[in-house]
């Protein structure tokens, strides 16, 4: 089934969990872009790509100028992104994304859930090794061919391309995330939304009993409110 199969299995891999969540953590991303790039998104591409996501996902577009306009104003808080590497039971490895205006705050959270839960925070690489980092575009090419589309985009970084149902997938290295934007546009092929994948080179083999404690710690971290994504190696 190919690399692609792989890329999507652990797409799956990735939770949201509620759509309240679901809308908060657009909201940090939008929040995050503005204050990099400005709240123009022409001028910014992490804001257009947070902008397109929060349409796949329903987000109302009152929601999204409201987060534009709040993250604009000079008073408004400052999100920074934190990454927790961590080990759970049974050798589940975990890369938990945060977005936090406060990191004692989070890195106690975390600690605490983890320990709670058969778990224990690492260090910086301990668990990296462990996983790829990918971006997957959902893309809709409209008149172009998947092997015209192909050729094209090769020269951005083109790793894979797939056509799942009525959605077209793209894939790149992480590293080549800019390139594959700036490519797509130019060939005014609109982008859907884009998600950023660390992908476990290695998938963990659990029992029922073992994949109920895994899900029990991942749903744990899931609730808290600075988490913005979590990935793991475990089939569950």
């Amino acid at each position: 089934m190919g690399r692609a199969f792989e890329f999507r299995k652990a797409r799956k891999m990735k939770r949201w969990g509620k759509m309240a969540i679901t809308f908060t953590r657009i909201g940090k991303e939008i929040s995050m872009a503005v204050k990099e790039g400005g709240p123009d998104p022409d001028n910014n591409s992490r804001l257009r790509m947070a902008m397109k996501n929060a349409k796949s996902e329903n987000m109302p577009k009152d929601r999204v100028d409201a987060a534009i306009k709040k993250a604009s104003d000079k008073d408004s808080s400052n999100y920074e992104e934190v990454l927790y590497e961590a080990k759970g039971p049974y050798g589940l490895s975990l890369m938990i994304e945060t977005a936090t205006d406060n990191i004692n705050r989070t890195v106690a959270n975390m600690r605490a859930i983890l320990n709670r839960n058969g778990g224990e925070l690492g260090t910086s690489g301990s668990q990296e090794f462990n996983f790829e980092r990918k971006c997957i575009f959902k893309v809709n090419l409209g008149e172009l061919g998947l092997e015209d589309a192909e050729l094209e985009l090769i020269d951005c970084g083109l790793e894979e391309i797939e056509q799942v149902e009525d959605e077209t997938l793209v894939y790149t290295a992480f590293n080549d995330y800019g390139n594959m934007q700036k490519g797509l546009e130019n060939l005014t092929i609109e982008i859907d939304s884009v998600d950023i994948e660390r992908i476990p080179h290695n998938a963990l083999d659990l029992n029922d009993a073992q994949k109920e404690e895994a899900n029990a710690l991942i749903e744990k971290l899931e609730e808290d409110e600075d988490v913005q994504n979590i990935f793991h190696n475990a089939e569950l």
